[in-house]
């Protein structure tokens, strides 16, 4: 196990040698510097795990150099020298990070202790830190159930690819069927686990504001532009940066987004300089995109970029036979989120389950499962609380609706077009139910792509987003970037 570094900074000698002779006493590497400057070169080539800093130095004040190495990102913790009496004044004015302060003259055994503490304290942020990313990797992995021998193949392939140096990966699948847990998988079961995972879906963003989304743009760059922004290659520099639905791209944009992939490098909107990244990109799309580059909607040389590891999730309906894990993975999960003690599925349920088509895949199976695990107030999961449309368009009861009443009111015309079967709950129903479970239908049926759910309404997709918000049927990370996107 590697001796814990030290940083003794102060210009009085005398002092750099009481302390230097406590640390290497106590086992640790020491490393001295006698001005600011130099505190901050060593800091940053060092990395010491303890800075002891005097605030009275000859070019900066300790504070000041404090800022400095807080600014630049040193994990080191930092402890402070000082003969002022008034210490808590000090102690007030950096609350925002340092770990203790000394007085001086320098009392060996007090500074012993304050070290020992300060890395006690370090190595214990940095288990938390470990167990956070072990949770998160496992997370992201137990997520993708599956023992078919069609989800052990990916996930055995997924393994390989997330510890290979591949800067490009593209999944490709359904809506629902979990393109974002398999990035996240990528990401966490690779050396860039420690590193940003930063995640945008790109439909979600208008187009005249996805390069400074992506790049940053500076300050002035343009009307709303009042100060400089990192985009997100930059802060998902040695990390991950998640493509979301990356064929809603315009065809402009997605010749810059080649360019940055071929050359590493971003730069912000009103700026002439390159920023160079290290990233790897994980693109996803529910589109063909092999299909859509023969179409014309997308470049063929990016696609071939972005395709050097591509990857195919298979929808739900192809491997019905991981449902029952899947079950019970859901089930576990929302007893603890729910509070329940639910033990298991009815063989109805189950029997349901199975013979359903998941047009929505595991998404849809998870909705289904979470509504179903709210209303059950038993040991055994029942039939009666799974949402499955039946052959025919059938409005699903809201919570407090009763049973579905069978009056069926079929082939009305209106404006030249038919109303689809629908049936109304025996306690009758609000015109805004409706309207909520038809835009809920739309998007299940459209997969999940807001076009189409929208040319299925015959509405706008703008008109769409907005019931979607409304209903609070926009998923939170669409959510998230559509109010980013202002």
């Amino acid at each position: 196990m590697p001796k814990p570094k030290v940083l003794l900074v102060d210009d009085d000698k005398l002092t750099l040698r009481l302390l230097g002779e406590m640390c290497r006493d106590a086992g640790y590497t020491t490393m001295e510097a006698a001005c600011g400057t130099d505190a901050v070169r060593l800091a940053h080539e060092e990395s010491p795990d303890i800075i002891l800093l005097d605030l009275q130095l000859p070019d900066e004040s300790g504070l000041e150099i404090f800022a400095q190495l807080k600014n630049s990102g040193c994990p080191a913790s930092v402890i402070m020298m000082t003969d002022d009496p008034q210490i808590a004044e000090f102690k007030a004015a950096v609350q925002g990070g340092v770990y203790d302060f000394v007085g001086k003259p320098i009392n060996v055994e007090e500074v012993g202790i304050t070290i020992g503490n300060a890395l006690e304290a370090s190595r214990l942020r940095q288990e938390v830190e470990h167990l956070r990313h072990e949770v998160r990797r496992r997370t992201a992995y137990r997520e993708v159930i599956g023992t078919s021998e069609k989800m052990m193949k990916l996930m055995d392939f997924v393994h390989k690819v997330a510890k290979s140096e591949a800067t490009t990966i593209l999944i490709q699948g359904e809506s629902g069927t979990g393109k974002d847990l398999i990035a996240k998988s990528i990401h966490f079961d690779s050396r860039r686990e420690n590193c940003p995972f930063v995640a945008i879906n790109c439909s979600a963003i208008p187009e005249n504001l996805i390069e400074a989304e992506l790049f940053g743009h500076e300050r002035g760059a343009f009307t709303d532009a009042k100060a400089m922004k990192r985009g997100l290659f930059e802060a998902a520099d040695g990390g991950t940066l998640f493509l979301d639905e990356v064929g809603e791209l315009s065809p402009m944009f997605q010749a810059k987004l080649l360019r940055v992939l071929e050359d590493q490098g971003v730069r912000r909107v009103g700026s002439l300089r390159e920023i160079q990244v290290d990233v790897r990109v994980i693109a996803a799309s529910n589109r063909d995109l092999a299909k859509a580059v023969q179409e014309g909607y997308f470049r063929q040389d990016l696609y071939y970029r972005l395709a050097i590891i591509s990857i195919f999730i298979p929808p739900l309906r192809e491997h019905k036979e991981d449902i029952p894990a899947l079950v019970d993975f859901f089930v576990s999960l929302y007893n603890r989120k729910f509070r329940k003690s639910v033990t298991g599925i009815s063989d109805q349920a189950m029997k349901l389950l199975m013979a359903h088509d998941w047009p929505g895949n595991v998404r849809e199976l998870r909705n289904a499962m979470e509504r179903a695990m709210i209303l059950e107030e038993g040991k055994m999961l029942r039939a009666d609380y799974l949402p499955i449309a039946s052959s025919n368009l059938q409005m699903t009861p809201r919570l407090s609706d009763g049973p579905l009443a069978p009056l069926p009111v079929r082939g009305l015309a209106h404006a030249g077009r038919v109303i689809p079967s629908l049936a109304i709950p025996e306690g009758g129903t609000s015109l805004e139910d409706v309207e909520r479970s038809l835009v809920e239908l739309a998007l299940q049926k459209a997969n999940g792509n807001q076009a189409q759910a929208a040319q299925l309404l015959d509405i706008g997709r703008d008109a769409l987003r907005y019931k979607m918000k409304k209903f609070g049927l926009m998923p939170p990370e669409l959510e998230k970037s559509a109010g980013a996107g202002g």
